[in-house]
């Protein structure tokens, strides 16, 4: 198994990538390797520094990086050396068994869809994410790819999502629930109300029904199914209040020599909660749907994420989840 890594792509690059594949390369099972993708001399120099030695890792030169403020879709045509474009063009071959990025979401899934393609029968993929919860995460999707969708494009995110929770993450019959306004099946616009049917009716999931934005981190539901609109809005709000939170708690803990006591006597506790609401434990999000296995990190992921990703695709390309997709979705129509 070879799984592919733009070490040119995100915020931190290429250190902390090269960084975190050096780390996830100690995990990795035998047989499986490592392929960095962007200038040689470069990457040669990060293994070097961070003692990378005689570990399952190879290179693939690139000259051209592809960065946020360029045009998706002009940017995958134009730039053919690009880490990006090499990566996807590597996967679309089968030369590797997944790739890995952290940089631009539009280039990555606009170059998904042009080079790879989509799974027959799958209308629009989505881009999944897990988001913790007090019970342990809850798998949004879509969560940015598709602004716009149609109730039976939220059905197939519902089927693929319970095929990925169970096969990658270990959950058996996943519950499933709809993002809306509020819980009874009325409520919402055109589309949930339309896609609440659907999903009522699809008898290979396992639908709860509607869930409000203020539930999801109760941990009731396996999956959460909305637009991409919303999920990505909900995504930074929830990414948002997380960073204030610890922000303003560590600032109250400063006021006071009591409350820096009492924050030393809880500070491992701290550190626990923390780690259980921090995206980089989850890897990266797939985007599910594609004739691939794409893994898009979060464009300011540290070696930590990059670790997580690498290993979470690892998953990814043994439970064969593309070979599920295409079986799942084969009859034309059926879903």
């Amino acid at each position: 198994m070879k799984i592919a890594v733009d070490a040119m792509g995100g915020d931190n690059a290429p250190k902390e990538i090269i960084k975190g594949g050096i780390d996830a390369a100690r995990l990795l099972r035998k047989g499986v390797e490592i392929v960095f993708i962007g200038p040689k001399e470069r990457i040669q120099r990060e293994i070097e520094e961070n003692n990378g030695y005689n570990l399952p890792i190879s290179t693939v030169n690139a000259e051209e990086v592809i960065d946020n403020n360029e045009s998706p879709v002009k940017a995958i045509k134009n730039k053919k050396n690009s880490s990006m474009v090499i990566g996807l063009n590597l996967l679309k071959n089968k030369e590797v068994d997944a790739f890995i990025s952290a940089g631009s979401t539009g280039a990555f899934m606009a170059g998904a869809l042009l080079i790879t393609g989509r799974i027959k029968g799958i209308d629009r993929p989505a881009l999944a994410s897990v988001i913790p919860t007090i019970k342990g995460g809850i798998l949004l999707l879509d969560m940015g790819a598709n602004t716009d969708v149609k109730p039976k494009n939220l059905l197939q995110f519902a089927v693929m999502g319970s095929i990925y929770s169970n096969k990658v993450l270990g959950i058996k019959n996943p519950k499933i629930a709809l993002l809306n306004v509020g819980k009874e099946q009325e409520k919402g616009n055109l589309v949930t109300k339309e896609a609440y049917k659907l999903l009522c009716n699809e008898p290979s999931i396992h639908f709860i029904g509607n869930m409000e934005a203020r539930e999801i981190l109760q941990g009731n539901a396996d999956i959460l199914v909305c637009d991409g609109f919303s999920g990505n809005i909900l995504l930074k709000a929830i990414e948002g209040v997380a960073t204030t939170f610890f922000s303003v708690l560590k600032e109250e803990i400063k006021t006071s020599y009591i409350s820096q006591l009492g924050g030393l006597l809880i500070k491992s506790h701290l550190k626990k909660f923390k780690k259980k609401f921090d995206y980089s434990e989850h890897g990266g999000a797939p985007f599910l749907g594609i004739k691939g296995v794409c893994i898009k990190c979060h464009g300011s992921s540290d070696a930590s994420a990059i670790k997580n990703a690498i290993l979470k695709g690892e998953t990814y390309v043994e439970k064969n989840i593309i070979e599920s997709f295409i079986k799942e979705f084969s009859d034309e129509g059926a879903i």
